[in-house]
């Protein structure tokens, strides 16, 4: 639609001046043409409008992209993964072990525990990313799952005090003493490992089967094996 001289662009504004449409601004030339004097000149020559930088790096390096994306939400916990399920991990110290599934933490991690009294897997958490759920399943209803098993409670403690260099300097490389594992987690395990061997005697051969290792042989696929 065409406008028309009693328009509002053509109407004028409280400065006495005429609304018009955005004009793109022109970029500047990249060259510039100078005149360059002396006897032996007289000549033009064409000059860059913005000087170069004289700092160059030694390397290409490509900068990290800085991202400010956070996770709006918790991963979805997949169908074949409930609470009791026998879970395959495939990746971390204890990759190969199977574990018994508890329940999903605040952050989306897995809550498992081997028990610790039959294949040494202890209370820890998982990503769902690394493990086969397996077919097999432990009822768990007469096993209760405290709600202090969270995030925080697999925190590790912030080192306390200032660090002693110079006692550092004259321990003469040797490792520090390890640190006494916490009663009160110890506690839990045993509470924890109490309940689903209780479970776990139910079934036969079942305590066999959560001690044995998983791996595959020369020709086996992992996509083409129902678990």
């Amino acid at each position: 639609m065409a406008r028309t001289k009693d328009s509002r662009a053509s109407q004028p504004t409280r400065r006495g001046h005429k609304t018009s449409a955005l004009v793109p601004k022109e970029q500047p030339a990249e060259h510039k043409e100078v005149k360059v004097n002396g006897g032996k000149n007289g000549e033009t020559r064409l000059v860059p409008t913005r000087k170069a930088s004289r700092f160059y790096p030694g390397e290409d390096t490509h900068r990290a992209k800085r991202t400010t994306k956070k996770p709006t939400s918790v991963a979805r916990l997949r169908a074949s993964i409930t609470p009791g399920t026998v879970l395959i991990l495939l990746a971390g110290r204890f990759r190969g072990k199977r574990v018994v599934f508890l329940k999903q933490l605040e952050s989306g991690m897995l809550l498992v525990t081997g028990p610790y009294k039959v294949n040494g897997v202890p209370l820890r958490r998982v990503n769902q990313a690394y493990v086969i759920a397996t077919s097999t399943k432990i009822d768990l209803s007469s096993v209760s799952v405290d709600d202090k098993f969270n995030d925080s409670y697999f925190a590790k403690p912030s080192s306390s005090g200032p660090r002693d260099n110079e006692a550092e300097f004259f321990s003469e490389g040797k490792p520090k003493p390890k640190e006494a594992y916490p009663e009160a987690k110890s506690s839990d395990q045993k509470t924890i490992d109490q309940a689903l061997l209780a479970e776990i005697k139910k079934t036969e051969n079942l305590s066999k089967y959560l001690k044995a290792s998983f791996g595959l042989s020369k020709g086996q696929f992992p996509h083409l094996l129902s678990f």
